[in-house]
């Protein structure tokens, strides 16, 4: 499976009784796609992660705005609940086959864990508010090609990859996909200044499952000229 990317933020001052409110605020800064705008999901879980959703609201024939998700959780409003909020925005993707870029929309989910879900390890582990904001690699490029530090893979046996690092040794394809990454990464950066702007953020993380540390290859990227 492909690793994806996170977004982790803890609130100064948390209070549970305003979590809904605060969820409403963080979910008027979601970037949505242009295509598909609006939320399309909300799953509320209870106690813990292992057991069934309490409740579930497919939004996709009729995607709402995020007053309408914040009026749904109020129904289960509890501090052992979990609100699980998707929608999509538009990401920078490469077709394999083309060689071609296009800006599609990419599913994005917006976790809001109550003080007491999960015994509190949620929200003190990974944040008041966890966004999944898509695939590792829309943001860091594959191979380690981005970046001021080289390749990490040089060669290799499948045939896509193959293709690819073959695309990628003419340098007007590598400065292509350098652009289209930076693009990624600053529509990241955006939607975390606009968070920080809606929100009293006392510290925030940002995170994947395959980078060791994620934010400085971010930082990489943008740095190189």
């Amino acid at each position: 499976m492909a690793n994806r990317a996170y977004a982790n933020l803890w609130l100064r001052d948390f209070d549970e009784a305003a979590r809904i409110e605060s969820l409403e605020r963080l979910l008027t800064t979601v970037p949505f796609a242009k295509s598909r705008p609006g939320f399309s999901s909300l799953v509320i879980r209870a106690v813990e992660p292992s057991l069934p959703p309490v409740a579930e609201y497919d939004l996709r024939a009729a995607p709402v705005g995020a007053a309408e998700i914040a009026d749904l959780a109020r129904e289960h409003a509890n501090a052992d609940a979990a609100y699980e909020v998707g929608a999509h925005q538009d990401l920078w993707i490469r077709d394999a086959e083309s060689g071609r870029w296009s800006d599609q929309p990419q599913r994005v989910e917006i976790v809001s864990y109550g003080v007491e879900y999960d015994d509190g390890l949620a929200a003190a582990e990974s944040g008041h508010f966890q966004i999944e904001i898509g695939l590792e690699h829309f943001f860091t490029g594959h191979a380690g090609l981005l970046g001021t530090a080289g390749p990490r893979v040089v060669s290799a046996e499948d045939p896509i990859e193959q293709e690819f690092l073959a695309a990628m040794s003419r340098p007007e394809n590598l400065r292509g996909y350098l652009e289209r990454t930076r693009e990624n990464i600053q529509r990241l950066m955006n939607w975390m200044r606009a968070a920080e702007a809606a929100l009293p953020i006392e510290r925030s993380r940002l995170w994947s499952e395959g980078e060791e540390n994620f934010e400085v290859r971010l930082d990489e990227i943008l740095a190189v000229r």
